[in-house]
């Protein structure tokens, strides 16, 4: 899994099917190749770090990502006005 692309498309503002149109890329493939199912080519790679404005080794890298208190903060939904329940 490259969980750092998905960091990423979140900072975009865009979805992944959105993201996928862009580069003339086929959603599922794209798909594979986050869910770490399939390998990116070399053109797939660059296209994706052009696009995302990120570096390939970050972007590619199977780790846990980089950051994930902030990838997780932004993602927890927020309590709705009167509601107490976390």
């Amino acid at each position: 899994m490259f969980p750092n692309i998905k960091i990423q498309i979140f900072r975009k503002g865009i979805h992944q099917n959105q993201l996928a149109r862009k580069l003339g890329m086929d959603e599922t493939l794209l798909s594979r190749i986050i869910g770490g199912y399939r390998e990116p080519s070399e053109a797939q790679r660059k296209q994706l770090a052009e696009y995302l404005q990120a570096s390939e080794q970050w972007l590619f890298d199977k780790s846990e990502p980089t950051e994930p208190s902030e990838f997780v903060a932004k993602m927890e939904p927020r309590p709705r006005s009167g509601d107490d329940t976390i």
